[in-house]
């Protein structure tokens, strides 16, 4: 629960470690030659609500994964779902729209209140930027396209969750 005083989440130290890892991650990871503006990682903090905050990582290659500030996590999907492939390339593939809203950045402080802080993975560093929940300016299309196709790698996400739930308990009779 965010603390009424700082408006911060309590986080675990695995979710924190997990969270750097994931804005660190190295381009060369994959097999492809990126230029140094083009994006190939999204990191997105979500406060879901007073007391639950998500970390999204979504990778050009279709990647996608969830890390709650509980310690918990769901990963993996993207092995198993193509429809989480295909919105979290989408994604990635787009978020060099936002690049021009985005400042580069070396501090990664956790979001206060309902922000989403958004960080975009270049070879030439990090960028961030900050979209308030609920509210999106009008001449903002390009945020407003963005918040729309993270929404959408969330949706297929609680997807994936559902299916593996119906899976798990299938296999368990």
């Amino acid at each position: 629960m965010p603390n009424r005083n700082t408006d911060r989440y309590n986080v675990t130290q695995k979710y924190l470690m997990t969270r750097a890892q994931a804005i660190n991650f190295p381009a060369d990871f994959f097999d492809a030659h990126f230029k140094k503006d083009q994006v190939f990682g999204v990191v997105i903090d979500i406060p879901m609500s007073s007391e639950v905050l998500t970390t999204m990582v979504c990778f050009i290659n279709g990647a996608a994964n969830i890390y709650f500030n509980n310690g918990g996590e769901y990963t993996g999907a993207s092995m198993k779902y193509r429809n989480l492939v295909q919105a979290t390339h989408t994604l990635v593939a787009n978020a060099g729209d936002i690049l021009k809203k985005c400042e580069k950045t070396k501090k990664f402080d956790l979001p206060t209140g309902r922000s989403n802080n958004i960080f975009l993975l270049t070879k030439g560093g990090i960028y961030k930027t900050v979209i308030q929940t609920g509210y999106i300016p009008e001449d903002q299309p390009e945020l407003r396209t963005f918040y729309v196709l993270y929404q959408r790698v969330l949706s297929e996400i609680r997807n994936c969750q559902l299916k593996d739930d119906a899976e798990n308990r299938k296999a368990a009779k």
